[in-house]
Formats: structure tokens, sequence, C-alpha cells
């Protein structure tokens, strides 16, 4: 009897040759007389088996049907029910990309309501597993499973961290039906796709406010595990309804005399050798040739020291601190989040003007103590590195600060996330300072290349 078993986060067929239709999922195993393949690609086996009446004995699944009751009524937007509509369409696989805000989490809650099957979901963080932690128990009202921060407990609805999720997977990827991947983007990423591969899940959510990957590769590799694009809304078709309305301010800061003398001198030793070497840094391998020829020669150390001298230069200067303060004071008394591109700079601005500060360093009790008094208003600012780029839930946040960041789109449009959660009365602004005549105004532009600055920025 030809037969399909889970091992060791992979599928094992045995009883011979398989047939061709399957050869497409299905390799032989020099290890052994057996043909396996990956455990993601379960669902493909078992319906090309049935669509060709050919019997298969499935070892596989360690679940049932569950019953998940609501404990209270979930009444979906608009939005909500379009992407619930377009998944289900889409064979129960896809990524719904919805704006930071607009309750991606509630649509997983309506996901597992719907299908009535165990269901993990896999999160970036700490602080995310245990916003999806809380979300979860209050919908279902049933204990929910952790693996995350040192807990191993397995139920019918887990939660889990990506890390977590890719150490595990080998050994629980059989135990769930639906497999939710919130802040999906790094889903493709050579160790975190693991999680995805060794999941049998054949029903699968993705989500994320960008979805876009550093490359189509990626990209290709996301929809392969995950499914489809199936749903997409723009900030802006949501503003003022179910986000806040809101403002983008670029602030542009001079840099002082000394700044200026060093930045001058830093980008000119650094744009020189990259014209020396040839270095094209709109090619794809254009930063890697770089890193290669400042590898080669002292000259080339000294050059990467002062790319790096004057990046520094660039978010660090100090008109960029009283710009801070000026901003703190003209809205104080309101929830403020301040982001910079380190920890030094968030570390600065919180000895400078006596404010918590929340970055990779600080432990979980005391992130979940500084975020709960933020939440409570006895925190009426708090200062971050990245730390709060993602998905964390700040409603009362109304207005952003970013200090210094990368020159990522998805970055910038996490942060006016982070501030555009609707509240009554609520007008949220979001202030980018900018060292003038610096390589930041180009940075500046490009990452807010996307549809949420269009008209936005004064």
């Amino acid at each position: 009897m030809n037969s399909l078993a889970f091992q060791s986060g992979t599928l094992v067929f045995e009883g011979g040759a398989p047939p061709d239709f399957l050869r497409k999922w299905l390799l032989a195993d020099s290890r052994g007389k057996v043909f396996r393949a990956r455990a993601c690609d379960y669902s493909n086996i078992v319906l090309a088996a049935r669509d060709h009446d050919f019997p298969l004995d499935d070892r596989v699944k360690a679940f049932s049907p569950e019953h998940f009751s609501l404990n209270r009524p979930l009444a979906p937007r608009p939005h909500q029910r379009m992407a619930l509509d377009a998944w289900k369409n889409s064979g129960f696989r896809g990524v719904a990309a919805l704006p930071t805000g607009a309750g991606k989490s509630y649509l997983a809650v309506m996901a597992i309501a719907k299908l009535q099957r165990p269901a993990l979901v896999v999160a970036p963080t700490l602080d995310l597993v245990e916003q999806w932690r809380r979300l979860l128990f209050d919908f279902f009202g049933c204990d929910i499973g952790v693996l995350a921060g040192g807990e191993k407990l397995l139920l019918p609805l887990t939660v889990a961290t990506y890390d977590s999720a890719v150490l595990q997977m080998e050994f629980i990827g059989n135990r769930f039906a639906l497999l939710v991947c919130d802040e999906c983007h790094h889903l493709p990423g050579p160790v975190f796709r693991a999680a995805a591969e060794q999941a049998i899940a054949p029903y699968r959510l993705g989500l994320s406010a960008t979805p876009e990957c550093e490359s189509p590769e990626r990209f290709e590799l996301l929809k392969e595990l995950l499914g489809p694009v199936v749903a997409e809304v723009q900030v802006s078709e949501l503003e003022g309804k179910v986000l806040s309305p809101y403002r983008v301010i670029s602030v542009p800061v001079a840099l002082s005399k000394e700044e200026r003398m060093e930045y001058d001198l830093s980008r000119t030793v650094y744009r020189d050798f990259v014209r020396r070497c040839r270095v094209d840094f709109s090619a794809a391998d254009g930063w890697k040739k770089f890193l290669i020829a400042c590898s080669r020669s002292a000259e080339g150390r000294a050059a990467f020291d002062a790319y790096l001298r004057q990046k520094e230069i660039a978010c660090r200067g100090e008109s960029k601190i009283g710009a801070v303060w000026d901003i703190l004071r003209k809205h104080c008394g309101e929830r403020i989040l301040v982001f910079t591109a380190d920890n030094a700079t968030a570390y600065r601005i919180g000895r400078e003007f006596v404010l918590p500060v929340l970055t990779c360093r600080t432990r979980p009790a005391e992130r979940r103590d500084m975020l709960q008094k933020f939440r409570d208003s006895r925190y009426p600012v708090l200062v971050t590195s990245k730390v709060l780029n993602e998905g964390v839930d700040v409603p009362e946040a109304a207005v952003g600060v970013v200090v210094s960041g990368s020159g990522s789109v998805r970055e910038h449009v996490q942060r006016l996330g982070r501030i555009l959660r609707a509240a009554p009365g609520k007008r949220a602004v979001l202030y980018e300072l900018v060292s003038a005549d610096t390589a930041e105004e180009s940075t500046s532009r490009r990452r807010r290349e996307h549809a949420a600055y269009a008209g936005k920025v004064l």
C-alpha cells in the first residue's frame, strides 16, 4: 500500500516509486528506499492523488476539526470582509496587504472561526506574540499555546515567534491546519522560510502592510509558501474612517560648522574611492562590490570608515536633538513616539530629556511595563530604535518623530503606521528630521516612495 507520513519536517512516501504525476514534489532519498517531499507540498500531493484516483494511505495529519466559538461578536468592516472573501476564493491561501491599524489580526480571527481547525500564528517579536496571545484569548476564551521566550506549550491555538517556529516545526509541522504568518515579508529569508516549508498546513494566511520583498525571487518564494496577494488596501482608502487623518512634516536641520567640515571631508574620501573603483550603486550588486573593494586595502578600509562617519554625522547631528525638543514642547500632553536608527542615539535622547527608552536590549518584562505606561499616559513619550517598527499596538500614539532611519520604504511606512490607529478626535502627525545638504535628503525621498505619502508631505 502506498503511504505518506510526516517525518522531521518532511513527507515520506513509501510503497515503491511514485507515479509520474507526483514526481514534481517527491524526490528519491539516497539514504533509504523512500521518496521525500517538503511538508508544505502536502496538499498538492493529496489533491493530485485524489484527482488521479491513486490510492494513498495518508498518515500525515495529527489534527482534527475543532470547535472555536467566539466570546464576543465580530463585525468585520467592509475591507476585512473583502479580504476574507478574496482569501477564501483563493483556496484559503494568500497574503492580505492591509495598512497598519486596519485590523489584520481580526482577519486572522475571522479565518480561524471560519475554518474551525487548529491554527499556528507566527510573528517576528515577543511583543507581537504576547499581543496575539491576548487577542486570541479575548475572542475565543480558551487557553492559547505559546512557543517563545522559553515557553513551550502546544495547544490547538498556538502563537510562536519565527525563531521558535523554525526550531520546533520539524516536530510539530503536522499539528496545524492553518498557518498565519504575521509581518510575512520576513518569511522568505534563508532561515525563516523553514517555518513554512516544514509545515503541512493546507490553509495559509500572510499578513503585512508591505509584503513586497527585497528581491523578485524572494517575493515569488513568499507567494509559493503562502499564496498570492489576494487583497490590497491603501492607507488613503481608510484614512478618516478606519485610520486617523494624518499629515507628514519634513523638517530640514542644519549641521553645525564643525559637523559640516567633518561630513564633507568624510564624504569626499568615501565618494572618491567609489569613483576610482567604478562602483555603481544602482546595480543590484553595487553594495557587494563596494564592500569587496573596501576589504582589499587600507585605503578601502579608510573609505568604509569615512562612509560610516558621514552617515553617523547626518543621522546624529546636534541640531536634531534641538529639533526633537521643539517638537516635544509643541505637542506637550500628546502621546509621542521618537524613532532612531540606532540604540546610541535613542539612549542619548533619553538621557538628554529624561525619557524612557525601548530598544532590543530592553528585557521583556520591562518592555511590557513601558508599553503599558505609555498606553495609560504615565509615559507620554517613548523613545525607540527599531523595536516598535512592526506590529505593536499603541493606538494612543498621535505624534511620531523620525530622527533617523534607513532608506527602506517598508520601515518608513511601518513607523507611520504606529500613529495611525484611530481614536476620537485624533489627527496624527509624523515629523521626519532630515540633515540638510546631506545624503539624508535623497534617502528621505526614497523612503517616501509609497502611496501613503502621496500629497501628505509638507
